[in-house]
């Protein structure tokens, strides 16, 4: 675990594996920070460089005033990248982090070799519905809304069977600062980018859970539809596919990023 400055603002990254490996970063979904990927850490790190990190607002990274917008959080990456030194990386974003990757390969497609969009789509539900999560933890802090999100997040076969991780990431939305969630939470109420992605010229493969209930499969469908030469897999599993069917996504996100 590491921290760099960039601007006024402290930047929580993790980079792993071997040095001369090509470059796979990891953006995470709203609520989170860079654990949500230990499952895909763990087996990439071996051959490539990982590159995890806090998103503005989120784990240990700089909680600074909201709201923000997906082209600040866009920067953010550009600038951590110009940081380590970095010209280009294959880039795999989840939800807000997937919504992060797909204006990233619209206004910097240089620094992009590929692109995993996972468990996104161009726009995520209705303003009115982000201003009622946005009010609720305002007035109650992250416990009123994270049982719900783990709901959504994982089918309720996985969540009834045990697995110890959706206790892991309720953890991470308890830990998570209410300030932070709510700034982030604006940038993806306000950014809409159904007509943007249409010019996504990076080799691009779109994941979505067939029982994803936030961003369904429709979501996943029409952004491949929409971005030249996309590939399109579906996982069983709900929002989180990268934990919940961790080896598929592993074995889908490996075989695209060694082609």
């Amino acid at each position: 675990m590491a921290f760099v400055e960039i601007e006024s603002a402290r930047f929580r990254y993790e980079l792993e594996g071997p040095p001369s490996g090509p470059v796979l970063m990891f953006s995470n979904s709203l609520g989170t920070d860079l654990r949500m990927w230990d499952a895909q850490a763990a087996e990439f790190k071996q051959t490539f460089q990982v590159l995890r990190y806090d998103a503005r607002g989120q784990g240990q990274s700089t909680i600074s005033p909201g709201p923000y917008s997906i082209e600040l959080l866009v920067q953010d990456v550009v600038s951590l990248l110009d940081a380590l030194r970095l010209q280009s990386v294959s880039f795999c974003g989840l939800s807000m982090g997937g919504m992060v990757g797909m204006m990233l390969a619209q206004k910097f497609p240089e620094r992009l070799d590929k692109l995993v969009l996972s468990s996104t789509a161009p726009k995520i539900g209705t303003a009115e519905s982000w201003n009622t999560r946005i009010e609720t933890v305002n007035a109650g802090g992250m416990k009123a809304v994270a049982d719900g999100i783990l709901e959504r997040w994982f089918t309720p076969a996985f969540r009834s069977a045990g697995n110890l991780e959706p206790q892991t990431v309720r953890q991470m939305l308890m830990e998570a600062s209410p300030t932070g969630y709510v700034a982030c939470a604006a940038a993806v109420r306000d950014m809409d980018q159904r007509e943007g992605i249409a010019a996504i010229r990076v080799p691009t493969l779109v994941i979505s859970g067939s029982d994803d209930p936030v961003t369904p499969p429709a979501d996943g469908r029409f952004v491949a539809s929409k971005i030249a030469g996309a590939k399109y897999v579906e996982l069983p599993a709900a929002h989180l596919s990268n934990i919940e069917a961790y080896r598929l996504f592993n074995e889908a996100v490996g075989r695209f990023f060694r082609a």
